[in-house]
């Protein structure tokens, strides 16, 4: 099981993105929120293209925004491994994903918890990742919702049914006792269980 680490609840992101930077954890999620997508702000991205001077992980990014093709190009130029945003956005999304892919970085979407799973099927061919939201977008620290294990299963079902070798990432809520509720999953996307810790490497040993 591979391993991405969220920074959104970290009250000091340096320190924090140095702590994981000294950890196996297999990239750091960045967590991109407009106001208008979600209703809470992130950082703006003058002050995200810092991360490089606090860690040399890959980045796994999530645009939770309205308008993911004027992101993308900006994170584009970062140490990007994905580049994630929600199916349910108004944009040309087959235009997005190939725009990431015009970089040469991998292309994934993202699926609310009311959003079923079936909405990915004209995208499949182009996708890397899929990420699905286990707690409501735009927050760190909610509880998994117990549901997402069956659209989990679901959506791997899915994947083998149309022989897409897309990962499947989950999102929200994730601790030690999720991760039996993830067994279908190829990541882990996990934030305060592992950052409201003292020591960040024992808590990502117990999601291995």
């Amino acid at each position: 099981m591979k391993i991405s680490v969220s920074f959104l609840s970290c009250k000091n992101v340096p320190i924090a993105l140095k702590k994981l930077n000294d950890t196996d954890a297999d990239y750091i999620h960045v967590d991109v929120m407009d106001g208008k997508f979600v209703p809470n702000k992130t950082m703006p991205f003058r002050e995200m293209r810092n991360i490089y001077k606090y860690t040399d992980k890959r980045l796994d990014v999530h645009l939770m925004v309205e308008g993911p093709k004027k992101y993308i190009p900006l994170y584009a130029e970062l140490n990007t491994e994905f580049i994630t945003f929600h199916v349910e956005v108004m944009d040309d999304i087959e235009e997005c994903l190939e725009l990431i892919k015009s970089y040469g970085i991998k292309c994934g979407l993202a699926v609310k918890p009311n959003t079923p799973v079936k909405r990915l099927v004209p995208y499949l061919p182009l996708l890397d990742l899929i990420l699905v939201m286990s707690v409501e977008p735009g927050a760190g620290g909610q509880t998994f919702i117990s549901s997402s294990r069956d659209k989990i299963k679901e959506l791997r079902a899915l994947l083998n049914s149309y022989h897409s070798k897309a990962f499947i990432s989950v999102d929200g809520g994730i601790n030690k006792e999720v991760k039996e509720s993830c067994q279908e999953c190829d990541i882990l996307t996990v934030g305060s269980y592992v950052t409201n810790a003292e020591m960040f490497q024992p808590q990502i040993d117990n999601l291995r």
